[in-house]
């Protein structure tokens, strides 16, 4: 009898994909059912999520993956949910979203974390989370909202993918790894922060019960199993934060680092025990929870944003640039037309990403390139920098040298962005998987169903059966003077 076959739902900040996947003895079937799109849009005074539209497209992905299982006389095992971090939205007490959840983009937490400090210290709020300090945190957009106006219905406050469970099941929970990063937990009791959260006249009775990474959510609703023609099966929560996922999915060797590269790059490594400490503090370093006993100790880094921001310009001002062909054209380009410190804040959410890359050359007296192909390389070199020097204060704060690299994500088909990497960073660069999130999420699926042991025995079965390609640094004289110019900028910006 062939095995039973689970649904991972993924969902990213701005499209999401529901996968088939299945674990055989020769071979591990992945197969993508259904995409789809949902960009943010100004609706009521801020940028927010259409989650009704998100909701309605995921059901239509459930049902084609039911149908698809029956064509392959393979029944469904569950179901599992993974999706961006920190945004939320809020259910009154009949269980009826109140309204559409802000994006994490919105500008409602303008000025928010220096209102919070004022209530509680940073260096407490990083002691008692070891959470790094980002202007969009759950925190500080629950601060915003409650400094705005609650709504007075307002019953419980779910994260995205919990909401997502919360319609699939109808129970209202919250899982670990995704709480990890509200900075609303405390690290060393796992359980939310109700002191800290108090002092900041944060609604306490609005956040539901934790529950861990490999947990039943509950079951698929009868009514919308017959909607979807679909069996009722359990619903699992993976590590809901897509980060979470991608880690777990990631056959990550002993000593190496990681990046998690897409719209954003997480930078970091795989621990057994949260690192929180001054020094950690002040290189603001996260601690977020990951499956099965593990820490993801990182940082964001902004990624493939600024790249992509650009390319929606070029579009719009109807300069149609491939993405192959443009980074076939950013290979043949020598020496290093410009550079820039991605994690400026001016890059989160731009007018116009184009003006903010020429802005900030300016302040550091380059010029900005004329054509889509040196500014694409003048992005990609730039993060393969930032990247080496997050990952040098990794070894530094952990006083543990690391041995190699494993891209995954989107990301690691950026071939060029994988070889800048391997050669800032001086180290081995292996990339893949390319789907690591929706792996992570289908192997904590399989683990909750026993179908292996442990995360190493499902990883050595993803590292098995899934691809991977490498890549080996690539010294020269012009890498040297860049590296040293990007520290000088690097410098420069994360004093201000």
């Amino acid at each position: 009898m062939p095995e039973p076959l689970y649904i991972a739902v993924d969902l990213g900040a701005g499209s999401g994909r529901v996968f088939l996947a299945g674990f055989d003895r020769h071979s591990f079937l992945l197969e993508q059912i259904r995409r789809f799109h949902y960009p943010p849009a100004e609706s009521d005074g801020h940028l927010r999520w259409d989650l009704a539209g998100i909701f309605a497209d995921i059901k239509e992905g459930l049902r084609d993956a039911a149908a698809r299982a029956r064509a392959l006389s393979r029944s469904i095992r569950s179901i599992a949910v993974d999706s961006w971090g920190v945004d939320y939205g809020l259910l009154d007490a009949g269980g009826r979203l109140i309204e559409s959840p802000v994006c994490y983009r919105d500008s409602r937490t303008e000025g928010v974390m220096q209102q919070v400090f004022a209530r509680v210290d940073r260096e407490e709020i990083f002691a008692r989370t070891g959470i790094q300090f980002l202007p969009f945190n759950t925190l500080f957009q629950f601060a915003a909202h409650a400094r705005d106006g609650m709504p007075s219905t307002a019953h419980t406050l779910l994260l995205i993918p919990d909401l997502i469970n919360f319609f699939l099941t109808g129970r209202a929970v919250c899982e670990y790894t995704n709480a990890t990063t509200t900075q609303m937990l405390n690290a060393r009791t796992g359980k939310w922060d109700d002191e800290m959260l108090t002092r900041l006249d944060l609604k306490i009775d609005l956040l539901p019960p934790i529950i861990a990474a490999g947990s039943e959510v509950g079951w698929l609703r009868p009514d919308l199993a017959a909607e979807l023609n679909i069996d009722s099966v359990p619903v699992i929560a993976p590590a809901t934060h897509d980060t979470g996922s991608a880690v777990a999915g990631a056959p990550i060797q002993t000593g190496y680092a990681y990046i998690s590269s897409g719209t954003w790059s997480l930078v970091g490594i795989e621990r057994c025990q949260a690192l929180i400490s001054e020094r950690v503090a002040r290189h603001n370093f996260t601690n977020e929870g990951g499956v099965l006993g593990t820490i993801r100790f990182l940082k964001n880094v902004m990624g493939l944003w600024i790249l992509e921001s650009c390319r929606k310009e070029w579009r719009q001002n109807g300069v149609a640039m491939n993405y192959d062909a443009l980074l076939q054209e950013v290979a043949t380009l020598e020496d290093y037309p410009a550079i820039i410190f991605p994690d400026d804040q001016r890059f989160l959410n731009p007018p116009s990403m184009l003006a903010a890359i020429a802005a900030q050359l300016g302040e550091t007296n380059q010029s900005m390139p004329s054509a889509p192909a040196s500014i694409a390389k003048a992005i990609l070199d730039s993060l393969a920098f930032r990247y080496a020097s997050v990952l040098r204060t990794i070894e530094a704060l952990t006083d543990q040298p690391i041995e190699g690299v494993r891209i995954i994500g989107g990301g690691s088909q950026n071939h060029y962005l994988n070889q800048a990497t391997a050669n800032a960073t001086g180290l081995g660069v292996t990339a893949g998987p390319i789907e690591a999130t929706v792996i992570g999420n289908v192997l904590v699926q399989a683990i909750a169903a026993g179908r292996f042991a442990s995360l190493s025995e499902a990883r050595h079965y993803i590292a098995e059966k899934v691809p991977a390609q490498n890549f080996v640094p690539r010294p020269a004289k012009s890498l040297e003077r860049a590296n040293a110019h990007f520290a000088e900028i690097e410098a420069r910006y994360l004093k201000s």
